[in-house]
């Protein structure tokens, strides 16, 4: 018996119902997103930083990633005020800087422990590797999606709507002229 596909995906709502007329590219926040952390490298240096890695030698080592990659990346997450640099020093030595999640790094704590969730789904050894736990009871982390309200939303309940449909028709006219 085969699924009706409509099921498992996110009912669009107002005028995003005819979605053919709205361009997927610039409207998706997620497509923003992308643009700053997209990548493999990107991710692996922010797990680094959120296991607590801010030195460039340390981040380059741990990610197995090359000195021009993580140079090249945390620049990117510079940029897009995911790290900020602090300056240290050791004796006789000059000064460099090291790398530590502003607010809006922190904020893909939740993103972080979706991806290692959902990559535990993709292993059949599920006794080795990490685990993200509650310090206080040792459970391991979960994500769930919930609304403002509390209201738990899975898939069935989610909908998509464009933001400000006055505004989206408008430019959308603009762009037609």
């Amino acid at each position: 018996m085969s699924r009706d596909p409509a099921v498992d995906a996110i009912q669009r709502e107002g005028v995003f119902v005819d979605r053919d007329e709205w361009p997927a590219a610039g409207w998706c926040r997620m497509e923003s997103a992308l643009d700053v952390v997209g990548t493999r490298s990107a991710m692996l240096l922010i797990r680094e930083l959120f296991y607590g890695g801010t030195r460039f030698d340390a981040l380059a080592r741990r990610t197995a990633l090359s000195e021009a990659v993580v140079a090249g990346r945390l620049k990117q997450l510079h940029d897009a005020e995911i790290v900020e640099r602090r300056p240290y020093q050791k004796a006789g030595q000059r000064t460099r800087d090291e790398y530590v999640l502003t607010p809006r790094g922190r904020a893909l704590y939740p993103i972080l422990v979706a991806f290692m969730a959902w990559g535990e789904t993709l292993r059949d050894d599920h006794g080795s590797g990490v685990e993200l736990v509650h310090q206080g009871c040792g459970a391991p982390l979960s994500v769930s999606v919930v609304c403002e309200n509390g209201h738990d939303v899975p898939i069935e309940a989610a909908a998509v709507r464009i933001k400000d449909e006055r505004g989206a028709l408008k430019l959308k006219l603009a762009q037609q002229l």
